[in-house]
């Protein structure tokens, strides 16, 4: 009796902590479709006055490193270049929306997928925090990380299906 209420606990907790990666994972899928969209609104436009503009609202000092940033993508940007973006945003949407998905209905292929797409990001999500340290790049090391130890010990504790 005390063991099947022990097991309940562990599934109602394993069931949130998938729900919860499920929910960052398709957050995340949005906020990269927006900036899709955000690109192809961009096409046809006079990307100087549109660099002109995002330095004015983000208060950037127009000579400053970051404004020349904006103006030489400006400079060089093409329509040809906002599509592929446009399309690329798609697919991470997409392939985000299917793994949140899978996590949320508990499927262990999306399990695996969170567990390997994770922790391909974490060397990268590391060396750039060696390089310029930010309290937003330590928070998506330290998420990540979190996401990743969290499937790795789903996926060790779950029952061998092929002893079943």
């Amino acid at each position: 009796m005390v063991h099947l209420k022990l097991n309940r606990e562990r599934q109602a907790n394993t069931s949130v902590g998938l729900r919860a990666v499920a929910a960052l994972e398709a957050t995340k899928g949005a906020l990269v479709l927006l900036l899709g969209f955000g690109v192809l609104s961009l096409i046809h436009k006079n990307l100087d006055e549109v660099a002109e503009r995002l330095t004015e609202i983000l208060r950037i000092n127009p000579a400053g490193k970051l404004s020349n940033v904006f103006f030489n993508l400006a400079n060089h940007a093409t329509d040809k270049t906002f599509w592929a973006l446009a399309i690329g945003a798609l697919v991470y949407t997409t392939v985000r929306a299917i793994e949140s998905f899978g996590l949320w209905r508990g499927r262990e292929w999306a399990q695996w997928f969170a567990l390997l797409s994770g922790a391909l990001y974490l060397p990268g999500e590391v060396y750039s925090l060696l390089q310029h340290p930010s309290g937003l790049k330590w928070g998506v090391l330290v998420t990540n990380a979190v996401v990743v130890m969290f499937m790795v010990v789903l996926r060790a504790n779950a029952p061998d299906r092929a002893g079943h």
